[in-house]
């Protein structure tokens, strides 16, 4: 039976530690893993602009064996309807080894997913971004020499993609999170609720809270995220950085963290709203080491899918 990797939903304790043993391996010996995928090929199917999500699969499919074909917003069938998705996944079955799909609508890979006969990865989507998750629990594993038991304080805007997983990923860890965002910028309920229950099965804490300060006090992780994700109209802009700028990342902010408080940000990231450049750039950064563990664990995902690990 094929595996999908479509949202942190499903995902299951012993699964991050195993990715993150694994990943271990490939960035100690890459070498070992250079013909691991000899002419496999990957369909990287994109609706949405990226420059993180494109340079690590196709770097990592590369380096994997394999290739990686990019596929832009224009030029499919799919364009204007002119072909179904579940037209277009039987077909493409027949020529890839795997999908990575960036999409708009979260309803729309998990369909080209269900008709699908090869392994979907979900590169984004409006509801989740599992890749990126886990390559910031690998990250914090490797900042940190554990997961269990810290304190990973999330500031911005609480319903979107990156804030879901990491809500679902860290439950699931072991890692307590707590959201801090403005009333009317709180998760989607329905992933809030699978994350407290899996935060009970795994002995975990989750919070959402609508001050940053007492969210971030004590807290061994920081993060933050675009206040103007891809899907936000450019007219809500002025109203958001209303709401969004007493959750900024700012040195006296990250002060009531702990003293060896690491801070993370999925990029692209703008230092007017968000974050500033004193703490992006500042020595308690670990955004860069954090995007290059994206070709580390997209490595692993895609063998772990094709069963190859």
């Amino acid at each position: 039976m094929k595996k999908d990797l479509l949202s942190l939903v499903e995902i299951k304790p012993e699964d991050i530690p195993y990715l993150v043993s694994e990943v271990a391996r490939i960035k100690s010996s890459p070498e070992l893993y250079y013909s691991r995928l000899p002419h496999y090929s990957m369909l990287m199917l994109f609706e949405k602009p990226s420059t993180r999500t494109r340079a690590s699969f196709e770097v990592g499919m590369y380096q994997l064996g394999g290739q990686a074909f990019y596929w832009g917003p224009q030029g499919t069938t799919l364009e204007n309807g002119k072909e179904s998705i579940e037209d277009f996944a039987r077909v493409i079955s027949g020529f890839y080894k795997i999908i990575m799909a960036r999409m708009y609508n979260q309803g729309t890979i998990e369909k080209l997913a269900e008709y699908s006969s090869i392994p979907v990865i979900n590169g984004l989507t409006d509801t989740f971004h599992p890749c990126q998750v886990l390559s910031d629990i690998l990250t914090i594993n490797e900042k940190k020499g554990e997961l269990k038991g810290l304190k990973f304080t999330y500031v911005g805007d609480g319903n979107n993609n990156v804030t879901h997983d990491l809500l679902l990923g860290c439950s699931a860890a072991g890692i307590n999170i707590s959201v801090a965002c403005p009333k009317g910028y709180e998760p989607q309920q329905r992933i809030l609720k699978i994350a407290e229950k899996k935060s009970r099965w795994y002995n975990s804490k989750v919070e959402v809270v609508n001050d940053a300060k007492s969210a971030v006090e004590n807290a061994d992780i920081v993060y933050a995220d675009s206040w103007m994700s891809y899907h936000i109209p450019t007219k809500e802009n002025e109203q958001r950085v209303a709401d969004l700028t007493p959750f900024k990342v700012t040195t006296e902010l990250l002060q009531l963290a702990k003293k060896d408080v690491i801070f993370m940000h999925c990029l692209p990231a703008d230092r007017k709203y968000e974050v500033t450049a004193e703490v992006i750039d500042g020595p308690q950064s670990v955004v860069f080491e954090q995007a290059e563990n994206r070709l580390h664990m997209q490595k692993a995902i895609i063998l772990w899918l094709l069963g190859k690990l």
